[in-house]
């Protein structure tokens, strides 16, 4: 299983030539063993709404089409990852999304796909990028 930040999600969906060339390989290699976590389907909403990124149709709509379409799993916040979200040190910065999500990679010892220089250099973590 491998899982994918907010970043990697919306840039496999809409702009791949973002992606590495290792975050391209590995998620066309784990098809049908990709995860997400129900926080980025919020963030990314906060994004379309706040104009950050332009789709056609809701965020409700489009965030449906993207897990129809790579048949994501969906990881949703458990009482496991939220107390160790809560319970990182400085490593992991303060975002909560960042906080959960690095709490589902830990407990699903799934390595994140992220362009994000502060859950990268997280030795706590396996990434991808």
């Amino acid at each position: 299983m491998i899982l994918l930040d907010t970043c990697a999600i919306i840039w496999d969906a809409l702009d791949p030539e973002k992606l590495s060339e290792r975050a391209k390989k590995a998620i066309k290699n784990a098809e049908g063993e990709l995860m997400i976590c129900d926080i980025s389907l919020w963030e990314i909403s906060m994004m379309i709404k706040k104009g950050r990124i332009e789709v056609e149709g809701t965020p409700a709509e489009f965030t449906k089409l993207l897990i129809q379409a790579k048949n994501y799993h969906m990881q949703e916040i458990t009482p496991e990852i939220a107390e160790l979200s809560v319970n990182f040190g400085e490593e992991i910065n303060k975002d909560p999304a960042d906080r959960l999500i690095a709490a589902s990679s830990i407990l699903n010892k799934a390595p994140i796909i992220t362009a994000d220089k502060n859950l990268r250099e997280a030795s706590i973590l396996g990434t991808i990028w």
